[in-house]
């Protein structure tokens, strides 16, 4: 799977992800991140398809955001290991 494939997955993956927090809980964070999250891997997948610099860049800072939000999750819940471990991968896959 090459980067711009990666990026393009991860950009509707996190849009998706924040409108059915939405839907499931009303809860405005999770659309204006899932939104702004997916918004900065698309930007990273139109760079990197046409060869502009900081597409790596500005996917590995979306990828640093989306990972950073799940920890205060994780420490609150108890439960978002899962999710920081899935946060972190992505950061692996990026680089």
């Amino acid at each position: 799977m090459t980067l711009q494939t990666t990026t393009l997955l991860l950009s509707l993956l996190t849009s998706l992800g924040g409108t059915i927090g939405y839907i499931r809980t009303k809860s405005l964070p999770s659309i204006i991140t899932g939104l702004s999250i997916g918004f900065l891997y698309l930007l990273s997948y139109l760079r990197l398809r046409n060869n502009q610099p900081y597409g790596v860049e500005i996917a590995f800072f979306a990828s640093l955001v989306l990972a950073g939000s799940s920890i205060p999750r994780a420490v609150k819940t108890g439960k978002g290991g899962g999710l920081t471990f899935g946060g972190l991968l992505r950061l692996v896959i990026l680089v």
